[in-house]
């Protein structure tokens, strides 16, 4: 029998039989819920439920240490084919990891601060596992998606978004940084995009995650359950590599395609990423608020940016002065880091903020204080904020050391499985070729298998925002 035949989450469930997923992970603690997270079979398909839905499906420690023992089974079985994650209730996927509890036990000291440090090296070695697993990793992202849920879901090869779907980086608000793989997920989105959402924490909802290049499909939550079923009924040959059977999952997905919301325009897309890439493109958080302040009293912009700019000068004034610049530190270096090289830089930041005072200050006054009130920065400004302060969250010195899974055989720079949308470099490439006009380009990408949904919209928006026409209606890309 698997080790919990209870599955709450109807997508998870499917339509087929259970069978028989090997021997129990070892036994939890007794504080621990021991149906913290479910684990189930479906044929070929291996099923893993969050299931702490009062608590937005929160990750501890229990359900990390569960999770890894699970996967690494599953590597080693010829008849586990398919991953899904996925959570219970239909509020969250998994609104980040438990942080209350480390703000807690931060208090008693160095004891407790070993104790916080603990809990990071079993997320972090859990997220380096799936960011590297060998076999297809599907991540439901139906519901809050935030924090820890976000390592559990951004470095899968197949990242699946819902109507429901809210995904946040919210660290800055608690006085830490985006870890879980942030370092290295968050740069690799287009522009500044990256920056933009560390630093101020703004939300994606449903679709703008697909948008956005956070998740690479979007279905509706209603058709999860039988896309699961479906997905069971996959039987892949011996000899296929992962990208042969990411794209027969890819094409699976397509048949649950029913288009797009037409009510939620793209969020980050025309003059609001003109003006991201302006204002996040600096190397100094000081920089970046002045840059906003130009937008916010150039007359010439539209009146929407000019609002947007506003809006982010004060967003920005209610985060961590520290963690702003240590994250956009972190977004700068982490473009260059490889994965194993992010998860250990990010091992060794989240030590250093669990001794920092604006990590206890953040997380008491935003999540544990009833209601919640406004955390005390120390800090309390940037320009209090030196470059040394920032400099000790990335000088090592022997210090945290952490041993990943598969760290020797499996690094790499950049994503290996390059899914989803069309991408904006692959447009300017097209373009940049020269005797191409807008339906040819559109055409190009669409016909392309697996990419069809949302490929228009992603083409022509960059085409808007990057190119002109000359006297033949060809495209150049400006700045060519």
């Amino acid at each position: 029998m698997p080790l919990k035949a209870k599955i709450l989450h109807p997508a998870i469930l499917g339509q087929a039989a259970t069978m028989a997923t090997g021997p129990r992970v070892p036994q939890e603690e007794p504080r621990y819920d021991p149906d913290d997270v479910l684990f189930n079979s479906i044929y070929g398909v291996r099923t893993i439920e969050l299931n702490r839905p009062k608590k937005l499906n929160s990750l501890n420690g229990s359900m990390a240490r569960k999770i890894t023992s699970r996967l690494k089974e599953w590597e080693k079985s010829q008849l586990a084919s398919v991953i899904i994650i996925g959570g219970a209730g239909p509020k969250a996927f998994c609104a980040g990891g438990d942080v209350a509890a480390l703000a807690k036990q931060n208090t008693s000291g160095p004891e407790g601060q070993a104790a916080s440090q603990a809990y990071f090296e079993l997320e972090y070695k859990l997220d380096h596992l799936i960011a590297t697993y060998p076999k297809p990793y599907i991540a439901y992202m139906d519901g809050i998606t935030m924090g820890g849920g976000v390592g559990l879901s951004v470095h899968a090869p197949i990242r699946i978004a819902t109507e429901r779907t809210l995904f946040a980086m919210p660290e800055t608000t608690i006085g830490f940084f985006p870890d879980v793989g942030g370092s290295f997920f968050l740069p690799r989105l287009e522009g500044r995009i990256g920056t933009y959402l560390a630093l101020t924490s703004e939300r994606l909802k449903g679709v703008n995650a697909f948008y956005a290049g956070v998740a690479t499909h979007y279905i509706d939550s209603s058709s999860l359950s039988s896309l699961t079923a479906r997905l069971a009924e996959l039987v892949f040959k011996d000899y296929e590599d992962m990208n042969s059977r990411l794209a027969t999952i890819a094409a699976t997905i397509a048949e649950f395609d029913t288009g797009l919301p037409h009510d939620e325009p793209m969020l980050l897309a025309g003059e609001l990423r003109k003006a991201i890439d302006r204002c996040f493109g600096h190397k100094e958080v000081e920089s970046i608020i002045r840059a906003l302040e130009d937008e916010e009293k150039n007359a010439k912009l539209p009146q929407h940016i000019r609002d947007w700019a506003t809006s982010t000068l004060k967003t920005l004034s209610e985060r961590s002065p520290t963690s702003l610049k240590v994250t956009l530190k972190q977004m700068e270096l982490g473009r260059k880091w490889s994965i194993n090289e992010a998860f250990k830089n990010e091992y060794y930041m989240a030590g250093n903020f669990m001794s920092h005072p604006d990590f206890d200050s953040g997380v008491s006054a935003r999540l544990i204080h009833k209601p919640a009130s406004t955390p005390t920065w120390n800090p309390p400004s940037l320009q209090e904020v030196t470059m040394k302060d920032v400099d000790k969250f990335f000088k090592h010195e022997g210090k945290f050391p952490i041993k990943l899974q598969n760290e020797q055989e499996r690094d790499y720079r950049q994503y290996p499985f390059r899914m989803g949308l069309v991408r904006e470099d692959e447009i300017e490439n097209v373009v940049r070729q020269g005797g191409q006009r807008a339906g040819q380009v559109i055409a190009k990408f669409f016909d392309e298998g697996g990419r069809r949904v949302g490929t228009r919209e992603k083409v022509e928006e960059v085409l808007a925002r990057n190119c002109d026409q000359d006297e033949n209606g060809y495209l150049r890309w400006k700045g060519a």
